[in-house]
């Protein structure tokens, strides 16, 4: 069921080029092209987990903008993809909150472009969606990916999008957008 699918995108922790845990600087796009997508898609709620103080204000403000002040009066759709959209220190906080909002833990689907024992394809993570009463928890990594301490906390690793060619880089809010699409667009 979509009314129950949230979306993080995780700033902490990812790795760097050179496989150092890190924290990824928040960049306006991806606020607000992932907003969009969850607002198209109708996912309950978009976090940005960010445990840097100052990017998180930062971050705060601009979806503050968007929500309550003047970019929300200016453009009623763009409040409105804005409605779900919120800040969050850790993983943890994300799963907490949505414990506290559906009564049970989220089903945790992370994304990679790598294959893993408990890849699940996006047909059958679809038709789970659709066909049963739980929450899910969609997380999408910055950088060079989400840390092997997040991925072995995944229930599930949704199958990578796959080009046919060699550069296999796409930003994180075209991955969000194709993603969003293959589970909830037109069957």
């Amino acid at each position: 069921m979509r009314s129950k699918v949230y979306l993080s995108l995780v700033h902490y922790p990812v790795y760097n080029r050179n496989k150092d845990i890190v924290c990824t600087s928040v960049t306006n796009f991806d606020i607000h092209d992932i907003s969009r997508s969850c607002g198209t898609y109708e996912l309950k709620g978009y976090r940005l987990v960010v445990p840097v103080e100052a990017q998180k204000k930062l971050t705060e403000r601009i979806i503050g903008y968007w929500q309550d002040g003047t970019g929300g009066q200016y453009n009623k759709d763009r409040e409105e993809a804005f409605g779900s959209t919120g800040v969050a220190e850790s993983i943890e906080d994300v799963i907490k909150e949505i414990e506290e909002k559906e009564g049970e833990k989220p089903i945790i689907i992370t994304t990679s472009a790598r294959l893993f024992p408990n890849t699940i394809t996006y047909k059958n993570l679809s038709k789970n969606i659709f066909e049963d009463e739980k929450p899910y928890l969609l997380l999408f990594g910055t950088g060079w990916g989400l840390t092997d301490e997040v991925m072995d906390m995944s229930d599930y690793i949704l199958e990578p999008i796959r080009a046919n060619c060699k550069y296999n880089h796409l930003s994180v809010r075209s991955a969000v957008a194709i993603i969003l699409d293959r589970l909830f667009g037109e069957n």
